[in-house]
Order: C-alpha cells, then structure tokens, then sequence
C-alpha cells in the first residue's frame, strides 16, 4: 500500500512540475505579445497624431488627442463603478458555495469517527434534523424589506 502511494504522488509532483513549466513558459509567451501588441498600438495612436496634425495642425491634434484619452478613462472607470456591484454578489456566492463544501468535506471526514463513538448514530442524526428543520424555516420565512439581495434569485 506505502510503494502505491509513493507512487502516485511522484506522479502527481512530477505533473505538477511539468503544469508549472507550461504556465511558465505560456506566462512568458502571452507578455512578449502584450509587450509587442502595446508598441503596436503605440505607433498607430503615433501615426494618427501625424496625420490629424498634418490635417488640423499641432495644437488642434493635442488638444483631440488627449480629450479623446481623457473621455476614454472617464467611459472605462464609469464602467468600472457600475460592475462593482455585481462582482461583490458573484464574490459572495462564491465564497458561500466554497464555505459550502468545506463544510461537508469536514463532515464527510468526521463522518466515520463519530459513527464508532459512543453515541453512535444518535450523535449524527440529532444536528441533522437541526439542519434539515433550518433549512426548511429559511425556505419558508419571509425576505426582510432591508435586505438589497431580496428579490434576486438564488
């Protein structure tokens, strides 16, 4: 039994290892090419300003150029502000649904040795009927009118 397990986690390191230098090597890969896409970009706003200075003048390009990036900034944290909401109730859900399953892990874990206890089935059948009559009173109370979340569904 010792000779299996030390086998599977020599597997389960060896890929690990080899998870990580692929993680690695696609980390290093993906910023070339955001390094080389930004240069990219910076020579076509660079191309841009030549032309509408050529076209408007020096000063009217400024001017365009740096209200047009400006307006852009205002339109990006506007953005922002208004998705923070929603991103703090996805958080919520999953830092519950994680909180879920630790849960029954631990108790799945526990499960075994307060079976051969002293009390037996009587010690897991007691917070079960707790849990299963909570439950039941959440499904049935009402949804308090403070309470932002409500009205959603879950």
């Amino acid at each position: 039994m010792g000779m299996l397990a030390s086998l599977i986690s020599g597997l389960a390191s060896g890929e690990a290892v080899a998870a990580v230098r692929r993680a690695r090597t696609a980390a290093i890969v993906y910023a070339l090419a955001a390094l080389a896409a930004l240069c990219g970009v910076g020579f076509l706003v660079g191309a841009a300003y030549v032309w509408v200075a050529g076209r408007y003048g020096p000063m009217a390009a400024c001017l365009g150029f740096g209200v047009g990036f400006l307006v852009i900034t205002g339109l990006l944290l506007l953005f922002h502000q208004l998705s923070a909401g929603a991103r703090a109730r996805r958080r919520a859900r999953r830092r519950q649904a994680d909180m879920k399953a630790v849960g029954i892990t631990a108790a799945l874990a526990v499960l075994p040795a307060l079976l051969k206890g002293k009390g037996g089935l009587g010690t897991i059948l007691g917070p079960a009927i707790a849990l299963a009559a909570y439950a039941i009173y959440r499904e049935n109370v009402k949804p308090d009118a403070d309470d932002p979340d409500a009205g959603e569904a879950k």
